[in-house]
Order: C-alpha cells, then sequence, then structure tokens
C-alpha cells in the first residue's frame, strides 16, 4: 500500500501535542510583538488606552495566527512533491493525522477571529472591517490557493506589511476610535475618510522595525529552506535573488532597525528611553554575522528568531520605560 492509500486509511485523531506542532505554538510569542509594542507606543505617543477592546482583539488576533500556521502546515502537505517531506518532515503526514479535521480547526479558528472583528467593528466604527479584510485576505492567501503568495518573492513584503504594520495599526486604532485619529464616516448617502497625518506617518515609522524584523524572519527561513523550497517548487525570494544577495539584504534589514529608532528619536516619535532598544546590539550583531555565513535550518535560522526577540523586546523595554517617565 503506497503512502497516499496508508495516510487514508487509518488517520489518527490529533493530541494536544500533534495540535501544538500543528500550529508551532512555540513561535507564537515572536508574533504577539506588533500588539504588544502597539499596546505600550498608544499608551505613550496618544495616551489612550482601552483595556476590554484591546484584550478581546487579542483573542481574535491570535485564533487567527493559529488558524494561518495550520493552514501553511496543511497546504505545504497537501502540495508537497517530495514524499519524504511530506511523510516523515510534515507533521500531518507524519502522525497521519485527519485532515478533516484539521479543516474543521481552520474553519473554527478564522469563525471566531471573524466575529471578534465584526464585532469590534460595531464598537468602533466602520474603517476596522476594510483593515480586518486586508489582513485576512493576506493572511488566508498567504499559503492557500493555487499560487500563495509564501511561494512567490513576495512573502517578505506581506508578512512584514500585515503582521508588523497591520495588527499595530489595528490595535492603536482600537485604543483611539475616540480621538478619531484615522476614521471612517460611511452611511446610505455618502463616506468620508478622515484622519490626522502626523499620527498616521507616526503610527508608520513606529510600526517600521517590526515590519523589518518579521520580513527578516521570513528571509532568513527562506534562505534556511532554498534548496528544499525549489524541490517542492516554492520560488520565494532568495530563488531570484541568490543566496548572496539574500544575505546581505537580511543584513540591510536587520540593521536598518536601529536607524529607524534614531530617526524616530529625533523626530520626536520616541522619547530617549527608547536607547534601551541598542542593548540588543549586543545579541544581534554576533548572531547576524554567524547567519550570514551559515543559513542552516536547525543550527544558525534559530539566531534570526532570536535577534526578532531581542530587538523587540528591547524596543518594548524603551517604550515601557518611557511610559513609566511620563507617569512619574
Amino acid at each position: 500500500m503506497d503512502n497516499t492509500k496508508r495516510i487514508k486509511a487509518d488517520q489518527n485523531k490529533m493530541s494536544r501535542e500533534n495540535f501544538f506542532e500543528l500550529v508551532q505554538i512555540r513561535t507564537k510569542f515572536a508574533g504577539i510583538f506588533p500588539f504588544v509594542i502597539a499596546v505600550l507606543f498608544t499608551n505613550t505617543y496618544f495616551h489612550s488606552f482601552h483595556p476590554g477592546k484591546t484584550l478581546f482583539f487579542f483573542f481574535g488576533m491570535f485564533a487567527f495566527d493559529l488558524a494561518i500556521t495550520a493552514i501553511n502546515n496543511y497546504m505545504d502537505f497537501i502540495k508537497a512533491q517530495s514524499d519524504k517531506y511530506k511523510y516523515e518532515e510534515n507533521i500531518i503526514g507524519r502522525e497521519n493525522l485527519s485532515e478533516k479535521q484539521i479543516q474543521r480547526l481552520i474553519i473554527s479558528l478564522i469563525g471566531f477571529a471573524a466575529i471578534v472583528g465584526l464585532i469590534l467593528v460595531v464598537q468602533t466604527g466602520w474603517l476596522l472591517l476594510p483593515m480586518g479584510a486586508a489582513c485576512f485576505f493576506v493572511g488566508i492567501f498567504y499559503t492557500y490557493g493555487p499560487i500563495p503568495l509564501s511561494r512567490m518573492p513576495l512573502g517578505e513584503i506581506f508578512s512584514g506589511v500585515t503582521e508588523g504594520l497591520g495588527i499595530f495599526a489595528i490595535t492603536i486604532y482600537l485604543n483611539t476610535y475616540d480621538q478619531r485619529l484615522f476614521y471612517l464616516e460611511l452611511d446610505v448617502n455618502h463616506f468620508a475618510i478622515t484622519g490626522n497625518t502626523l499620527a498616521v506617518l507616526a503610527i508608520v515609522w513606529a510600526a517600521l522595525p517590526l515590519m523589518l524584523t518579521i520580513a527578516n524572519i521570513m528571509l532568513a527561513n527562506n534562505l534556511s529552506d532554498l534548496e528544499q523550497d525549489v524541490e517542492n517548487h516554492r520560488y520565494t525570494l532568495p530563488f531570484y535573488i541568490g543566496r548572496e544577495w539574500g544575505v546581505r539584504l537580511y543584513k540591510v534589514l536587520m540593521h536598518s532597525c536601529y536607524g529607524v529608532i534614531l530617526v524616530g528619536l529625533v523626530a520626536g516619535i520616541y522619547q530617549w528611553p527608547i536607547l534601551l532598544t541598542f542593548i540588543s546590539l549586543v545579541k544581534v550583531i554576533p548572531q547576524t554575522r554567524v547567519f550570514a555565513k551559515q543559513q542552516i535550518k536547525d543550527k544558525t535560522f534559530p539566531m534570526s528568531v532570536e535577534n526578532l526577540i531581542v530587538f523587540n523586546s528591547c524596543y518594548a523595554l524603551g517604550l515601557l520605560a518611557t511610559m513609566i517617565l511620563q507617569l512619574i
């Protein structure tokens, strides 16, 4: 009996451990940085905070994040060209999991996130609807469909903008909707989008380090998986620009984050405690050098994840110190 017939004939129920691996629960800590930093930034820059709506959004955001990772693993299993990857490395084939159960899980998670989003639209205004819909669209079609975004040289851009800016902007919107810093008026007769230009520019600039570090995770992952991706017909950015230029881009994106912080400080977006972000250089510089020399999934790729965690932890620390200073 071949592998395809075997996996359909005797599929296993999903255990808690299988679920955690399917949604890559260990990676979710890094994924909440846009949310946490947005909460800190909205307190330090806009001096506004709505804890109830913020917490409610967090649950919906987290459920959607789990769903996207599950879709990613499911589509990798479905589209895999290599039997070794499909039945030995991918969690679904390796553990012989039920595809229908995984489909139901994904639909349930997305449905919950959609309900949370619609309730928040009713509470805060129409602008949240297109913002959330854009994140839903990119998140789902990042790995789903005949030509997923992740299999194109656009994955870094879409992941960085959707997670780094999308979640960040939505979190700030939920905490400042009553100030109408950016707002959509909509009724039967007319619609109008209004906003504060300087506030929007400040939000985009503060989100830049998040966009760059998240895009860099995707780039590092694609560099580490380059040969395997080509074997499975995934043609990501490193395939088109080459490994050498991909490594150069990785270093530029990582180091640019510190330039963004400095410019933001001079422009008045941050206050001096944000300089605590530069503590992360102690870890980031040596780890970036090691990864630049060798891009190995199980050895050096975790260093790129650590770079994201260390940098954004120090970024959050700088904003937290700013908030404490403002309260004194």
